[in-house]
C-alpha cells in the first residue's frame, strides 16, 4: 500500500514528553515498558521532561495529569499500564472523563494492530488518546510489546503532526 501523508510536517523538531507508568509493582529497574518508551523517545530525537511510577489509583493518575498538562516544557503525556478491566486498572477511567477532545482512531488502530499480534485479547485493551490542556495524551497497556507497537507504529508516526495541530491559533 503506497502511503500519501497529505501535509508533510517539518522535520527535526523535538518535544518536551512525560512518560508515566502506572503500576503498583514496577520500580525504576524492572520497568521495561517506561524504560522503552524513554529510549524510543529520546533516540527520535525528543526529550523526556519528567518519567514517574506511579501507583494505580485513580487520584493519583488525575493529579499527575492534571500537573503535568499545565507545564510549558510538556507537549505529550504518555501513560503505560492499567489499561486493562482487572479491579486494579483504573488510568483509563481516570483519563477518558478528562479529555477535553478524543482520538478514538488511536485506540481502534491500537486494537486492529494488536489482533494481528495477540488476537481476541486485543479487545481487553482500553488504550486511549486526546487532547487536555492543549496537550497530547496517551494512555497504553503496561506491556512492553505493547508499548512498542504503540510508540513505532501510532504515536512517532503522528507526535510532531498532532503537536503541531494544537500550537495552531
Amino acid at each position: 500500500m503506497n502511503k500519501q501523508i497529505p501535509h508533510p510536517d517539518p522535520e527535526n523538531i523535538s518535544l518536551g514528553c512525560a512518560v508515566i507508568t502506572v503500576s503498583d509493582t514496577r520500580t525504576g529497574e524492572t520497568d521495561k515498558s517506561g524504560q522503552l518508551l524513554q529510549e524510543i523517545l529520546r533516540s527520535s530525537g525528543h526529550s523526556i521532561t519528567e518519567y514517574l511510577i506511579i501507583k494505580d489509583e485513580k487520584l493519583a493518575v488525575v493529579a499527575q495529569m492534571e500537573a503535568l498538562c499545565q507545564r510549558d516544557d510538556i507537549d505529550a503525556v504518555i501513560f503505560n499500564g492499567g489499561t486493562g478491566i482487572a479491579p486494579r486498572d483504573t488510568t483509563y477511567d481516570a483519563i477518558e472523563h478528562l479529555l477535553e477532545k478524543t482520538l478514538p482512531g488511536f485506540g481502534e488502530l491500537f486494537r486492529w494492530l494488536s489482533y494481528q499480534e495477540i488476537g481476541s485479547r486485543a479487545i481487553a485493551s482500553r488504550a486511549v488518546a486526546g487532547v487536555y490542556q492543549s496537550k497530547l495524551v496517551f494512555s497504553l497497556p503496561g506491556s512492553t510489546n505493547a508499548v512498542k507497537l504503540a510508540i513505532k507504529n501510532l504515536i512517532l508516526p503522528e507526535l510532531v503532526h498532532l503537536v503541531l495541530q494544537l500550537r495552531k491559533n
